[in-house]
């Protein structure tokens, strides 16, 4: 037997077909629910002309799922994503940094969605910058990174 057809002839706990499909999925592997380019107005900045109005920001992310999604068990609802980031947003006082803004927004997509395993989430203000297309910010972090920030058990 070549090495290769080794490897896969070999039962891998865990990871095989036969093992189901709730075993966790591998970091970066599997499936991602995305939004591109979600607009909400924000009510952030540390120039004092900032404090006066909500401004737009604009918002990416790519939520990892920790398991196989399923209808019958766990699954991540992208329109209930849009919707509660925007009620969330719109309820927020005035948050001065965008990086404090992204941390808050992925505490609560943690919080919110037990399905959620890997989180990337960028945002940008338009047309903050001559000169540049967009210019922000971006957080990666796992469910374990989200563990570590609020201090609850795994």
């Amino acid at each position: 037997m070549k090495p290769v057809e080794q490897v896969f002839s070999e039962r891998r706990p865990g990871l095989d077909a036969l093992d189901g499909l709730d075993a966790p999925l591998l970091p970066g592997r599997g499936w991602s629910v995305f939004v591109d380019a979600l607009t909400v107005p924000v009510r952030i900045g540390i120039h004092p002309h900032e404090h006066d109005a909500p401004q737009p920001v604009v918002l990416d992310a790519r939520l990892g799922y920790r398991r196989e999604p399923s209808e019958a068990s766990e699954w991540i609802d992208y329109e209930g994503f849009c919707a509660r980031v925007a009620a969330f947003l719109a309820g927020k006082p005035h948050t001065r940094l965008l990086e404090t803004l992204v941390a808050d927004i992925a505490e609560l997509s943690f919080r919110e969605w037990p399905a959620l395993d890997t989180l990337t989430l960028a945002a940008h203000k338009p047309k903050i910058r001559p000169g540049t297309q967009r210019v922000g910010v971006e957080l990666e972090w796992t469910r374990a990174d989200y563990l570590r920030r609020t201090g609850k058990p795994g």
